[in-house]
């Protein structure tokens, strides 16, 4: 079971990532007592039944944020299985009443693993916008930004990391594969040329190595994303990173908690790998992130080539700058993929007023705590 104290702790940023009100969830964490299967108390009753009453209302893009929440922070037994299962389902049904957003599954040599996609259609093609989350997040937690895909002149693809969600590729040194593989899928539909990833924490390991030797990725947005040090520093390991991270890890990689250290201590990019890559890359950190080593951010910054990073004073996940974060992503994308307009300046005036609030206010108040 999970410390349910931590889980706690560390729900915040998905919480604010769906826009789901502080004062929603906090009334339901303190209805939480324990992490037991699915029992009266548990983490995972007290959230599907509030995801339950929000489906029988018709709410079903709400029900299904709740259901995503109720299988946090991965599946581990019978209940969360029932509530990723729910998420999925009135996610499907959620979208195929607004239309414009389709399924895709790819099936690879070591497993299966399902997509969200729009706009993807060989008669106009367009770039196309990869979003993956990290090791706690779904893809249906990120799958509503595709409603928005048309709007920024790209095609729009979600997806899962390896042991995530529905997908069932193993974690392991040859993840960063998968990108090339769904790129590889894509292309058997459409023109796949130009494509920029939002890869967030553990996946922008994935997409950065993988940027390093697919050309077709033509840029990398990324924060909180692994290096180096995360995986070869075992003792920022045992001292610093969270149970439920090290947990999530082990159960993705199909190992125990005690071993992940040494199963992932060869994964780390290399000086030349980071100094190799010739696309642009965005990184965002934060100066008291938990998880990710303070060395990991200082490697990008002396090797990447095309660089463009910003800091927050905040902790993994920068939670008290969720909005403003997604300024900057929508922001780099324009800026990337190079479109110009209106457009393009009306974000760039509200990220840089919102970036100046934040600086004025003091950005960092004492954290509820996030996840990875």
């Amino acid at each position: 079971m999970n410390d349910i104290d931590e889980l706690k702790r560390f729900v915040e940023i998905h919480a604010k990532a769906q826009n789901i009100p502080a004062s929603e969830y906090r009334a339901i964490l303190a209805a939480v007592s324990h992490d037991e299967d699915d029992v009266p108390g548990s983490w995972v009753r007290a959230w599907s039944d509030a995801a339950e009453r929000l489906e029988q209302q018709g709410r079903l893009l709400k029900a299904c944020q709740y259901y995503n929440m109720a299988r946090f922070p991965y599946v581990n037994g019978p209940g969360r299985q029932a509530a990723l299962d729910r998420c999925v389902t009135v996610f499907d049904r959620w979208r195929r009443e607004r239309g414009g957003i389709e399924p895709l599954e790819v099936d690879l040599p070591g497993g299966r693993l399902r997509c969200w996609t729009a706009g993807l259609t060989a008669t106009q093609p367009r770039p196309i916008l990869l979003v993956t989350g990290g090791i706690v997040s779904i893809k249906e937690q990120w799958a509503p930004v595709l409603a928005r895909a048309r709007r920024l002149g790209v095609a729009g693809v979600v997806t899962e990391m390896p042991g995530v969600g529905e997908n069932t590729l193993p974690y392991d040194a040859d993840s960063w594969r998968m990108f090339p593989q769904v790129l590889d899928a894509l292309a058997q539909r459409i023109p796949v040329d130009s494509v920029y990833t939002v890869a967030l924490s553990f996946s922008g390991h994935m997409a950065l190595r993988a940027a390093a030797h697919d050309p077709r990725i033509k840029g990398v947005i990324t924060a909180g994303a692994p290096i180096s040090d995360f995986f070869t520093d075992t003792e920022w390991q045992r001292r610093q990173v969270p149970r439920v991270t090290r947990d999530t890890l082990a159960h993705m990689a199909g190992t125990r908690p005690q071993d992940i250290a040494s199963r992932i201590v060869d994964w780390a990019l290399a000086k030349d790998e980071l100094a190799g890559l010739d696309v642009p890359v965005a990184y965002m950190a934060s100066t008291r992130d938990e998880i990710i080593p303070p060395g990991d951010a200082a490697l990008v910054r002396e090797h990447v080539r095309h660089l463009s990073m910003i800091t927050n004073d905040d902790v993994h996940g920068s939670p008290h700058h969720v909005v403003e974060t997604r300024l900057w992503i929508l922001l780099t994308l324009l800026r990337m993929s190079g479109r110009r307009g209106a457009q393009r300046a009306l974000l760039g005036g509200l990220w840089r007023l919102m970036r100046a609030r934040s600086r004025s206010k003091g950005s960092f108040r004492a954290a509820e705590g996030v996840g990875a």
